[in-house]
């Protein structure tokens, strides 16, 4: 029987694999809106589909976009948070933009109808 641990490991390399090639840094251009949808299909793996978390891990939708773009800096530093699981390691293959275009993606994300969400 596999750890939750090591359920989340699984499930964060399968992303990598599967998205890897959306996930490496734009060329010069702007994030268009399908690149951060591709890039934010990643995190459904544990935050939820669209940041709505039915479980343990935190939500990030509706979050406010400097704190999720300061949460995930800090993910990317060389000194993450204490208790960080995969979040440094996803975050240190992303760009300054990406990390950018990601916050203010979730942060975007009405939360009001999550209660209907979770009940699905």
């Amino acid at each position: 029987m596999q750890t939750p641990h090591r359920l989340i490991r699984r499930a964060a390399l399968l992303a990598l694999l599967t998205l890897g090639p959306a996930l490496a840094p734009a060329a010069a251009s702007e994030q268009s809106t399908f690149d951060v949808t591709v890039l934010a299909a990643a995190c459904a793996n544990c935050h939820g589909t669209d940041g709505r978390s039915p479980g343990s891990i935190p939500t990030i939708a509706g979050r406010p976009e400097t704190i999720l773009l300061e949460q995930l800096k800090a993910f990317k530093s060389d000194t993450p948070p204490a208790g960080t699981t995969v979040m440094n390691r996803l975050a240190k293959g992303l760009s300054d933009q990406q990390l950018a275009a990601l916050a203010q993606h979730f942060s975007t994300i009405d939360t009001s109808s999550r209660a209907e969400v979770a009940k699905q």
